[in-house]
């Protein structure tokens, strides 16, 4: 530690700029990889807990759900108590009759409408019906058509029953009067009689475009015609026939002929104790209820505040209809007014695929609208259906964008004002404010959904193609129409508490105008009170009753009809009561009502058209892939209408086939293309290595397909459409498949695999296949079996250890390398190995003995000697370097003996043969190391190879079974054979010297010791056949082209040690001789070029001398390199008296193969070579096989 004053030595030096700067940018990096973790963490948080706005989901599915509707448990007689007895009968008769219209209501649209709509559908593709097919269906159907009929007859009671007691109510007649109705409008008792009379309108409709049950409602009476001819024919009892064929002609007169509705209004209403055309205080009343209702109408139809207010139209129609077939006193201005409503809707969608029109209903049932509407009026009527659907054609692509900023913007408030409690100032403004948005956000469904109905079944009615931007733009209204229903139906829990509040807002608003009504009638009559006077406090009282309470259907209704005996002054404060109570019915029947105008079962009618349409335009915008989901919710909307089907045999085959159709719709569109787009990418990406088209996004674009992959499971009937799953179930059979056909392909699907994880995130199956590996090349066994064949076709490449075939009929070439050979082994066992050692021994030694032959052959070996005494004697005079100009006279003396049709010399042939031998010791070498290789894999697994533990004695402490033991011993013998081989190995060259050293040094064989000399000879030709092969390398004809052979070395170098001529052939220094040589030819080279230099053509003759020397330096210096690495697997430095002294043996003067392998000992005795050729030393050298 340093003390004292002096700390100048201690301070650091200051950073440079540099170094401050990659410190921070490191920091930098550390911060981003930070933050993008962070991210992903949050992102997976949030997809975990939050609830999206984009999904969507059956509502059938929901484990548990909070129904907040109310229901009446009083009977009407209990809520209507009141002093005064005569209004309670009045409000009980007129409340029962309007609630079982409500009733026959609900009950028409679901038991009867829609098994008459669906009445044909299902059938065959092509339309045609089996023989007997629409008998059965329409007998399946007749049970509801008795029903109906009993129904149709009620509603004409109902309405019939209503009237009088209207009549008795307007009665001038005082036996008949009950209470003082001057001034009192019972207006919702005339909306419910509309209603009533819109039901028949409707079925007369439905009936009237059922042209498919007509036509089977006629097969089925001609079948009845025929069973009534031969009775007992068909089993049936001809007393039962007649009054059943009564029944179908009464059936087919009521429902079938369109006069259901002109069947109520025509009807007798006046009786004996109630005469109602003769009652003209109940026609005044009538007509100002009329007025009244028409003016409602007109002011909310085709505005934003509309609601069901299209249907009512069906029952105003029927009640000018009804009220001229009650007095004939035409209403000409009335009529006209609901004339020109045609002006802001061209018609009504009823239900399913029924459209009506007012216009023309009016036509056919009022006899004046003939003369009251000129033809010129007629004709616009038609042309403002057209010019409608013009319009929406044109515009129905800004309208849907205009509703879909409208329905977001709501959608955030929905969020804001429902999910956040009440921040306001005053309590009051909280629940309006609320109340606001609920009612905003079904006003919105309603003008979404009647545009939508009206334009598609209008464009269906009149036959009219609709534009491809228009029906998109009808889709994207469809999925704003679920969004809003799954908004109201996402906030279900937190609407409770605040429809409840709203509720008694809205009652308890209405109960301080009701009793401010009842002091302003207490303060106008002071000095007594009149009939009248009585009957409005009743009538206040009432209201205050029902609605100190729920807000039931019954109790509103009570207070609706209860505040028309109020009679409300013009100019009140009072008058915001209906406007109060308009609010109040929205509120207490939200969730039913945006059900009902969300609900998209009408889209079964259109979907040959839309869906699939929808489903292209999905696909070719991935982006919007998430809708998918919102389209699916329109379209299960039309399931629970499907179960009402009545015509065959069970809903359940109509629904299948809808299944079907749209899941067929879906695949052509959207999953079979994507399937292949992604296969095709994946494809793609996989071989960007190769020549493919141009994939720049900037001119061909570029479609995100991980949108769909991303796109949760879809519900759809009892399933779900997994895309994600879909598509990956396809990769995988489909990269299955094609693996089996192509298994050499089965990297390539790997990668592909991969790729598809990486950029889709599909996680994929492992085929497993091949199930052996494709690397194997040529097996072990086929090499053993044809190894002369196998040595002839594959030249060795020394470095590599890998065999290349020399030509192939195909575009490639196979090689075999280390880990093929590991492979093989692998699945064979390592027996193979020493097997393969022995049938290579006995093709050596059929080589050997050819090899002998030509060694032997009295020319060779004459040359042969007389190159080895000239040497001798001038090896001085030479620098003992072997001249290259002798080796080059010995490769010409040679090739003058003759060669084969090919032009391949004897001495050409020899190179062949030490090749071959070469290549065999090459695949020997191969041989070890793969089973080097295959036993490391084997071993790996062990922990230490220096403490392998006994499983053996581990089981025998343990006292386990002798069969556990015995396979604990089989086990410990297996990892002891591995780690044997591993750490030792079998060293095959060493073998394979032993075997044949002894004869090829043996004195007998004296011919073979001058094989050193004929080296020189056989390198010079080697680099010649190189060279030529070489040069075929960039040629179109192929044949014979390498750029290997390193078999040649170690060809030469084995023999070399088998004839213990090291030492010899290095007393050559041949290649020193050779690279002499070369160098003064390449000086020469140089010097001609300087003296040429003026001479264009001298220089490139020199250029090419130039070159062909290099090259020849290079070959020359590759061989040199190969032989002398060959050299080594031989032990070169030792001679054969060194190792046997190393042993401790003697040298070997003779005998036979003694080490060689177990099938090494045939009968052929020893390897030595044959005697001498018939002929002696006339002849040259045999030829080779």
């Amino acid at each position: 530690m340093a003390t004292g004053g002096d700390d100048k030595g201690w301070t650091f030096d200051a950073f440079d700029p540099g170094t401050l700067q990659l410190a921070g940018q490191k920091e930098l990096r550390n911060y981003h990889s930070f933050l993008e973790e962070y991210s992903q963490q949050l992102k997976g948080i949030e997809q975990a807990l939050d609830v999206t706005l984009g999904d969507a989901w059956d509502f059938t599915l929901d484990p548990i759900a909070l129904q907040s509707a109310h229901y009446e448990h009083a009977t009407l007689l209990e809520l209507v108590r009141t002093d005064h007895k005569i209004l309670n009968k009045v409000v009980t008769v007129f409340a029962a009759l309007c609630i079982e219209i409500d009733e026959h209501k609900h009950k028409a649209s679901t038991k009867y409408f829609l098994p008459l709509l669906l009445y044909g559908e299902g059938g065959n593709p092509n339309g045609m019906l089996q023989e007997g097919e629409a008998q059965l269906m329409m007998g399946r159907i007749l049970n509801l058509l008795q029903d109906l009929s009993l129904f149709v007859n009620r509603i004409t009671e109902l309405v019939k029953a209503t009237l009088q007691q209207l009549a008795s109510l307007y009665s001038t007649e005082g036996t008949l009067r009950v209470i003082n109705a001057h001034g009192i409008h019972l207006q919702t008792v005339f909306e419910h009689i509309g209603t009533a009379l819109g039901i028949l309108i409707t079925l007369d409709h439905i009936f009237k475009n059922a042209f498919t049950f007509r036509e089977h409602w006629n097969q089925y009476k001609r079948i009845i015609t025929s069973i009534k001819g031969a009775p007992s024919d068909y089993g049936v009892d001809e007393g039962k026939l007649r009054p059943f064929e009564k029944l179908l002609q009464n059936l087919e007169g009521k429902l079938m002929e369109g006069r259901i509705f002109w069947g109520c209004v025509t009807q007798i209403f006046d009786t004996r104790e109630v005469n109602i055309s003769q009652n003209q205080v109940l026609s005044e009343e009538f007509t100002t209820n009329l007025r009244a209702f028409s003016q409602h109408l007109e002011s909310r139809i085709g505005e934003t505040n509309e609601m069901g207010h299209r249907q009512q139209l069906l029952g105003m129609c029927g009640l000018l209809v009804l009220h001229y077939q009650l007095y004939n006193a035409p209403d000409r201005k009335l009529a006209k007014q609901v004339w020109d409503i045609h002006k802001k809707i061209p018609a009504v969608h009823v239900i399913g695929n029924v459209i009506w029109f007012h216009t023309d209903f009016l036509l056919e049932f009022l006899p004046y609208m003939g003369k009251l509407v000129d033809p010129k009026q007629k004709n616009l009527v038609q042309t403002n259906r057209e010019q409608f659907l013009v319009d929406c054609s044109q515009s129905m692509a800004r309208r849907s964008q205009q509703f879909y900023l409208q329905v977001s913007s709501w959608m955030i408030r929905m969020e804001s004002e429902v999910s956040v409690k009440g921040q306001k100032s005053s309590i009051k403004a909280d629940i309006n404010n609320r109340a606001f948005v609920f009612i905003q956000g079904m006003l919105l469904a309603y003008c979404m959904s009647n545009l939508v109905r009206t334009l598609l079944s209008l464009h269906s009615f009149l036959g009219r193609p609709m534009a491809k931007s228009a029906m998109l733009a009808v889709c994207r209204i469809i999925e704003l129409l679920k969004s809003v229903q799954y908004t109201f139906h996402r906030q279900a829990m937190s609407m409770v508490d605040y429809v409840a509040l709203v509720v008694n807002h809205y009652e308890l608003t209405l109960l301080y105008y009701l009793e401010a009504t009842s002091r302003q009638i207490q303060d106008s009559q002071q000095k007594g009170y009149s009939e009248r006077s009585l009957d409005m406090l009743a009538a206040v009282t009432l209201m205050k009753t029902v609605l100190n309470g729920p807000g039931t259907r019954e109790r509103r209704l009570v207070a609706r009809l209860a505040y028309h005996f109020t009679m409300p002054r013009q100019g009140k404060e009072e008058d915001k009561i209906p406007g109060l109570m308009r609010k109040l019915d929205a509120v207490c029947e939200l969730r039913a009502r945006v059900q009902e105008v969300c609900d998209c079962r009408f889209l079964y009618w259109h979907k040959e058209v839309l869906v699939p349409l929808y489903f292209t335009h999905i696909y070719a915008h991935p982006t919007d892939a998430h809708r998918l989901h919102y389209m699916f919710a329109a379209l299960r909307d039309c399931v629970p209408a499907l179960k009402w089907c009545r015509h065959q045999e069970s809903p359940d085959t109509l629904l299948g086939m809808f299944e079907e159709e749209v899941e067929r719709y879906m695949k052509e569109s959207i999953l079979s293309p994507l399937c292949h787009a992604i296969e095709e990418d994946l494809r793609l990406s996989s071989h960007l290595h190769l020549q493919l088209d141009d994939r720049n996004p900037f001119k061909v674009g570029l479609r995100d397909l991980k949108h769909f992959i991303e796109v949760k499971p879809i519900r759809f009937f009892d399933r779900s459409i997994d895309i994600k799953a879909h598509v990956t179930h396809y990769l995988d059979t489909t990269f299955y498949n094609l693996t089996t056909v192509s298994l050499h392909d089965w990297k390539t699907y790997g990668d592909m695999r991969n790729l598809a994880e990486q950029k889709y995130g599909l996680v994929m199956l492992e085929p497993h296949l091949p199930s052996a590996t494709l690397e194997q090349g040529l097996d072990v066994l086929e090499i053993m079996r044809n190894i002369h064949v196998f040595v002839a076709r594959y030249c060795y490449n020394l470095n590599n250890q890998i065999f290349v075939e020399r030509m192939s009929n195909n575009k490639h070439l196979n090689t075999i390398n280390i880990r093929h050979i590991a492979n093989s082994i692998r699945t064979h066992g390592t027996g193979i190995m020493n097997t393969t050692v022995n049938f290579t021994y006995q093709f050596l030694r059929k080589k050997f003995f050819i090899f002998s032959q030509f060694m032997y052959d009295e020319y060779i070996k004459a040359r042969l000697l007389k190159e080895v005494r000239y040497y001798k004697e001038t090896k001085f005079a030479l620098d003992q370097r072997y001249p290259v100009e002798r080796a080059e006279r010995f490769n010409k003396v040679i090739r003058k003996l003759g060669s084969t049709p090919e032009g391949v010399s004897y001495l050409d042939q020899f190179r062949i043969l030490i090749t071959q031998i070469g290549n065999a010791m090459g695949y020997i070498r191969m041989i070890r190391s793969g089973g080097l290789h295959c036993c490391s894999n084997g071993i790996r697994f062990v922990p230490d190879l220096q403490d392998i533990v006994s499983f053996e004695d581990l089981v025998t402490e343990g006292g386990l079974q002798n069969e556990t033991v015995e396979a604990a011993r089989i086990f410990d013998a297996v990892i002891g054979n591995l780690a044997k081989n591993f750490a030792e190995g079998t060293e095959y060259f060493k073998l394979l010297v032993d075997v044949f050293a002894p004869v090829f040094r043996n004195p007998k064989n004296r011919h073979l010791q001058n094989f050193y000399m004929i080296v020189p000879p056989l390198t010079m030709n080697y680099v010649e056949y190189m060279m030529n092969a070489k040069d075929k390398m960039n040629k179109k004809n192929k044949q014979g082209a390498a750029f290997t052979d390193d078999g040649f070395s170690i060809g030469v170098a084995y023999i070399l040690k088998l004839v213990d001529q090291y030492h010899a052939f290095d007393s050559l220094h041949w290649f020193d001789s050779v690279w002499r040589k070369y160098n003064e030819e390449m000086k020469t080279v140089h010097r001609s070029s300087e003296r040429g230099r003026g001479d264009e053509k001298l220089q490139q003759t020199i250029h090419l001398s130039l070159r062909r020397v290099e090259s020849y330096m290079r070959e020359f210096e590759l061989l040199d390199y190969s032989l002398s690495s060959a050299r080594i697997f031989f032990r070169a430095d030792l001679t054969a008296a060194e190792e046997s002294e190393n042993k401790g043996e003697e040298p070997a003067e003779g005998g036979g193969a003694e080490g060689a392998p177990t099938e090494a000992q045939t009968s052929e005795g020893t390897a030595g070579p044959p005697p001498p050729p018939v002929g002696g030393d006339s002849g040259g050298p045999p030829p080779p096989p």
